[in-house]
């Protein structure tokens, strides 16, 4: 059994920057990563044309801004050899291919008892420690839903993860479901590259622009959360007009309190928007009853051939199955309680970076206070 300060799972952006946080702070730590790379999420599930969504400056880590020839909206390449270079200049080096399988707090000892498995020798390996934080993400298992005939579609079924471009898809009838930022970007991507592109928005959703978001973000420190709301609504009206023609409703609840009370993101609009008023993209408004064979059949009745189905319907946390005593942290989504005043602190030396992002500020500053809080009680 290996003794340790801290114990940090996940080498996502969030375990890094806590690392660094740590290393700044000179607390000895490790971190248990289930892939065999840092950012897998970036690194080996994203689509090829994915950029930031956000302006660099939110986005970038603690103790290390982005290069200043880097653009606005950082791409994916340039994002990946950031973190590369991050890991490098914090001699950050996780433990690879360790799938954490328990983790449990021990009244006695006062320590924290992590079970995880190497993937590579099926080793289960025990690691204790007086902090343990969780930095698993909000992107954990990729998750498609149950649909009745899906094993009977002819064609190809793919999650958002397995996405890399549009190219592979020029004449195809594409079928996106799921109308997040992944899936609104992959079914741009599949029109841009000639395919026949569908996608399924049911759920109302608001509709912002890169600039909408620098907007808020400069006027957030002087207006009030719901007057914020509603001029960042009047300016999605103004610039993309009424939308329920193409399918498309707006919610009753402003974008930025469904993203503190729900955790629901707006939409960051890079083109799509465009695509569907001119028809390039089709939306489907209604849910999927069932499939047979191509056939897609719809709960409003109709039915629409396709070759392929994009599922980007997230993910599945794991936390909950392998993380002991966080009733007061976390959810049973495994992501950090709004309600809870310090969100990024539990009890008994436990913690999360990531699970939660309140307003524009997120794991940078999380993983400073979790530093900071360290530090005052070891």
């Amino acid at each position: 059994m290996q003794e340790q300060v801290a114990i940090i799972v996940g080498a996502g952006t969030s375990g890094l920057a806590i690392a660094a946080c740590q290393s700044q702070q000179s607390i000895p730590y490790i971190i248990l990563e289930r892939e065999d790379c840092i950012a897998s999420i970036w690194k080996k599930y994203s689509y090829d044309r994915l950029h930031l969504h956000l302006a660099k400056e939110l986005c970038e880590l603690p103790y290390m801004s982005f290069p200043a020839s880097y653009p606005k909206y950082v791409p994916k390449n340039m994002f990946t050899q950031y973190l590369d270079d991050y890991v490098s200049h914090f001699k950050i080096s996780p433990m690879y291919q360790r799938n954490v399988e328990s983790a449990e707090y021990n009244e006695v000892s006062k320590r924290w008892f992590v079970k995880a498995r190497n993937a590579s020798s099926g080793e289960v390996g025990i690691y204790c420690a007086k902090f343990l934080v969780v930095a698993t993400g909000e992107t954990t298992n990729p998750y498609i839903p149950e649909v009745e005939g899906l094993n009977t579609f002819t064609g190809e079924v793919l999650h958002s993860t397995q996405f890399k471009s549009g190219k592979d898809f020029k004449n195809k009838n594409v079928l996106v479901v799921g109308s997040g930022n992944f899936g609104m970007e992959i079914a741009l991507d599949l029109a841009n590259h000639g395919a026949k592109t569908s996608i399924i928005i049911r759920s109302p959703i608001h509709i912002l622009s890169r600039e909408m978001m620098d907007f808020a973000r400069i006027l957030v420190k002087y207006l009030k959360p719901s007057l914020l709301d509603s001029l960042v609504v009047m300016l999605s009206k103004l610039v993309y007009g009424d939308l329920t023609k193409y399918g498309i409703r707006r919610p009753t609840e402003g974008p930025f309190y469904m993203k503190r009370m729900y955790g629901k993101y707006p939409l960051i609009d890079v083109g799509t928007c465009k695509k569907i008023k001119s028809g390039e993209i089709q939306v489907l408004p209604a849910e999927i009853l069932n499939i047979r064979g191509n056939d897609i059949i719809f709960k409003n009745g109709k039915s629409h051939p396709f070759d392929t189905i994009v599922f980007c319907t997230g993910f599945k946390r794991s936390t909950n199955l392998w993380l002991k005593g966080d009733d007061y942290l976390l959810n049973e989504d495994g992501l950090a309680k709004p309600n809870n005043p310090n969100h990024w602190k539990g009890k008994n030396g436990l913690y999360c970076v990531g699970l939660l992002q309140r307003g524009f500020y997120g794991a940078s500053t999380e993983a400073q206070n979790i530093a900071n809080d360290i530090k005052s009680i070891m």
